[in-house]
């Protein structure tokens, strides 16, 4: 069962936006002192609860200006015969996870996890469908992230090269959807990866929208 997503960090995370907006806004000392107190009180909570050094709080927002919107994440669900495929990641313990990450800017949602998934396994894919976007928020994710973030999953298809670690993994596998190792629970659920092979199997052309 799904844990209640914290309330106080839904607070921290929306008044470091309205803090964030407001200083790019601003346009008396007033008004930006009294948004970077409100920032910095923001980030204190995140820091209480998060399991983030307060220290590096800040660096998650640097590049943060304008008017603050989501961060993007996309993942790739990439199947051979039924089973997924799952890349075991050097960054989490030697956790698996579906082959994906943060989007970078001027990089179409689709060249992003084509990219990320040549990167981490070694194959080469093309985009098919898009199966889900989810608000990482309402599913099983551990420990809460600090942002707001919306989650892509991608069908992809592979048109070449072969199964290889990187500098991020260091191993390459598929697995069958009910028998999945131990997971990056940070970055994907064993729910999402049963839902994604799901639709697949069942033909499901409607994406899923939380």
């Amino acid at each position: 069962m799904m844990e209640e997503y914290p309330k106080w960090l839904d607070i921290a995370m929306k008044l470091q936006a309205i803090a964030r907006t407001g200083l790019h806004y601003a346009d008396n000392h007033y008004e930006i002192d009294r948004y970077e107190q409100v920032e910095q009180l923001a980030m204190e909570m995140m820091a209480e609860g998060s399991g983030i050094p307060r220290g590096e709080i800040p660096d998650l927002f640097v590049n943060e200006t304008g008017y603050v919107t989501p961060k993007v994440e996309v993942r790739g669900v990439v199947l051979r015969e039924g089973r997924v495929l799952l890349v075991r990641e050097i960054a989490d313990y030697g956790r698996w996870t579906l082959p994906g990450g943060w989007a970078d800017v001027c990089l179409t949602p689709a060249e992003n996890i084509v990219r990320e998934i040549r990167e981490e396994s070694g194959f080469e894919t093309r985009v098919e469908r898009l199966l889900a976007v989810f608000d990482r928020r309402r599913h099983d994710h551990r420990p809460p992230e600090p942002r707001h973030c919306y989650k892509m999953f991608f069908l992809c298809e592979i048109t070449g090269g072969e199964a290889a670690a990187s500098t991020e993994t260091s191993e390459v596998r598929f697995f069958d959807p009910e028998d999945l190792p131990e997971l990056s629970v940070s970055r994907v659920t064993a729910e999402q990866i049963k839902r994604m092979a799901q639709m697949v199997k069942e033909g499901q052309l409607k994406a899923d929208v939380d």
